[in-house]
């Protein structure tokens, strides 16, 4: 069996998020530190933004992050390094062990031909399928295993989200395109 290339997949976003501290002072945190802000009018938790690897962390007092932005994996262990430091140089007291896993990748593909949606509609199981051109111009798939939803677009782009590892994502992708060849 040829092992099959995904040289247009690619991935857009990785989300993550977990535990980080008991306890985290927001206010004492946000005047410390440069690039963190707070604004609890608008959101609960502090917004902090890093250069090197360009990620935006969003910071709660009970301790728990989320890190957005991230474009590759290595980034993630990275990314979460720079902020426990600049955290524990102003005083906060971080967990021995970060509890933080990756929650969502956003990746991006290129069928690499046409797709006819409105014969995907018609053809394809329609509990799965929201389609409303008048409203968006994709469709929305939603694969059950694994758990993905897939955004398809008749220049043949198709937008994957909802794994939480790539070989979610290409099983996903496999699937659909399985789907596709079918009614193509």
């Amino acid at each position: 069996m040829v092992e099959k290339t995904y040289d247009s997949l690619k991935i857009e976003n990785i989300v993550a998020s977990g535990a980080i501290a008991e306890s985290i002072d927001l206010d004492m945190v946000s005047e410390k530190i440069k690039n963190c802000e707070l604004n609890t009018k608008r959101f609960p938790g502090a917004v902090y933004r890093i250069e090197d690897p360009k990620i935006a962390s969003l910071i709660f007092s009970s301790g728990k992050i989320v890190l957005t932005g991230i474009r590759r994996k290595p980034d993630l262990k990275k990314g979460l390094d720079v902020i426990i430091k600049s955290l524990n140089e102003v005083g906060v007291k971080t967990l021995d062990e970060p509890e933080v896993a990756i929650t969502n990748i956003v990746c991006s593909y290129d069928i690499g031909k046409y797709i006819n949606l409105n014969k995907v509609v018609i053809t394809l199981n329609l509990e799965n399928i929201e389609y409303e051109p008048e409203q968006f111009p994709g469709l929305v798939y939603r694969i059950k295993d694994p758990k993905i939803v897939a955004l398809l677009f008749s220049s043949g782009k198709i937008i994957l989200t909802g794994g939480k590892n790539l070989k979610d994502i290409k099983r996903g992708l496999d699937f659909l395109e399985q789907k596709l060849e079918s009614i193509m």
